[in-house]
């Protein structure tokens, strides 16, 4: 039987992440009292069961025991019952964002503000994250790409990327991206706006791309910039990093720093024990 514990971040995309274990055909139950999981576990793993895969969806409750969740952890493991922990988890900004819109209350601040449940629940779920086989930081994630995160790691079976890199372009004239981890300036770079025939166009298109990428400082640049950003990635992974964003700008966003971000995205995919995605936040401004 494989069984999997889904927890984390109240806000975080654990019921989510259920429903697509579901999907997928995992028999799932949320919220089970943490008393009762052991028992559970019995009943679903007896001789003959038909329930091949199971996931367990568990939440820090204000009337519930979470820290005897690691004493049943262990008496489990001791057992002899083999089990996953997967951990949903944003952003402190997202988190406040996603109960501002949802108008929800927090678990552990239901007569307090949200801010300080989102910091009590992280410092109670702080040890369980740091013992997850899998963590998934939703902050940045689309639905869609969630979904093929657990399809990768539950379905195919495919090695875990405990790191997500996102490249990320933009424009400073709209502000640098507040989650940006590493800013790289690409104006140095003659700038295709000027030209006519290349002004109503993007970075995402073949003659903005080959004039961009024709000038050798473009060429170095790329090359020194995924070199440092292959010398970074195990550091941050070694820290326990799950989130990265590579910001490159240009003045407006829409040609020289697209173009460089599609290089590098092309430079990066598939070469490193890493999730890599793209976005390109200002290519539609003024479209």
């Amino acid at each position: 039987m494989r069984f999997v514990i889904v927890t984390g971040m109240s806000g975080g995309g654990k019921r989510t992440a259920l429903k697509m274990l579901e999907d997928t055909g995992f028999y799932c139950v949320d919220n089970l009292p943490v008393p009762l999981i052991e028992k559970f576990v019995e009943l679903v793993d007896t001789p003959g069961s038909e329930i091949k895969k199971v996931a367990l969806g568990l939440d820090v409750r204000a009337d519930q025991p979470f820290g005897e969740v690691h004493r049943i952890l262990e008496n489990l493991k001791k057992i002899g019952y083999k089990y996953e922990v997967l951990f949903m988890d944003a952003s402190e900004r997202v988190l406040l964002k996603r109960y501002k819109e949802s108008r929800r209350l927090h678990p552990l601040a239901l007569e307090g503000r949200v801010e300080d449940g989102v910091r009590k629940e992280r410092e109670i779920l702080k040890s369980m994250k740091e013992s997850s086989d899998y963590v998934i930081d939703t902050s940045n994630l689309l639905t869609r790409e969630l979904k093929e995160e657990i399809n990768r790691i539950f379905v195919m079976n495919e090695e875990y990327n405990s790191l997500m890199v996102t490249i990320l372009s933009f424009g400073f004239k709209n502000g640098i991206p507040a989650d940006s981890d590493l800013v790289f300036d690409v104006r140095f770079l003659p700038n295709p706006y000027y030209i006519d025939e290349l002004k109503p166009q993007t970075g995402n298109d073949k003659a903005v791309q080959d004039y961009v990428m024709n000038f050798p400082e473009a060429e170095e640049f790329l090359s020194k910039l995924e070199d440092m950003i292959h010398f970074l990635i195990p550091l941050y992974i070694k820290e326990g990093k799950y989130q990265l964003v590579i910001g490159i700008g240009c003045t407006g966003g829409k040609h020289r720093s697209v173009t460089l971000a599609n290089e590098l995205y092309k430079h990066m995919k598939n070469k490193g024990n890493y999730g890599l995605k793209i976005y390109h936040r200002d290519v539609k401004q003024g479209v």
